[in-house]
């Protein structure tokens, strides 16, 4: 017969101690073998919505991709010519917060297309600002003379009827891109010196 362990202090410690590792081990085990699909997957989502803001390319703007302002810029090309930037912004200023965006500008500054990445707006409210009826009017539109704020405040958006908060918070994530796309020292916005 084996004898039973007694139930010490020490005994217990041991005991939670080896439970611990082996717990820690098996967790490592599953992060390091999650780790790479996980960051494939993240990599293959950031990849689709820059295609949904941008026409056609072939280079990888994952590879190439610029920190400003808090956002992220992806330039993008087709055939090495230029064809515009994704920028991936944000703005915490939705009725529920955070707000994430990808927005597709032209070389000219032109907005090709925005797409919504990240939202908690009110279902049937806030949530508008995916659908196309919103979205569409920002498209062609250069935030260089187009004020990127609801009518409201002065400026050219329509807002989403009863959503006016999330509206504005739209507007503001799509200015922080314009802003951010400007300072960037490579792209077409550099003034040239007089």
């Amino acid at each position: 017969m084996a004898k039973k362990l007694e139930s010490t202090l020490g005994n217990m410690i041991l005991s939670l101690t080896l439970i611990s590792m082996v717990m820690s081990a098996a967790l490592t085990f599953v992060y390091l073998q999650t780790k790479g699909p996980i960051e494939n997957a993240a990599r293959q989502k950031e990849m689709n919505a820059i295609k949904q803001v941008l026409p056609e390319f072939d280079s990888d703007p994952v590879a190439d991709l610029r920190l400003r302002d808090d956002v992220t810029i992806y330039p993008v090309k087709n055939k090495d010519v230029p064809v515009g930037y994704a920028i991936k912004t944000y703005t915490e200023k939705g009725f529920s917060g955070h707000i994430e965006l990808m927005a597709g500008f032209m070389e000219d500054g032109s907005i090709y297309n925005v797409t919504v990445l990240q939202h908690k707006e009110t279902p049937g409210l806030g949530t508008k600002m995916t659908d196309s009826k919103f979205i569409d009017q920002f498209k062609g539109k250069d935030p260089g003379s187009f004020v990127l704020k609801v009518k409201k405040d002065g400026g050219q958006v329509d807002a989403i009827t009863a959503a006016t908060i999330s509206s504005r918070a739209f507007c503001d994530a799509l200015q922080r891109a314009y802003d951010a796309l400007k300072s960037n020292n490579d792209s077409v916005y550099t003034q040239p010196e007089m």
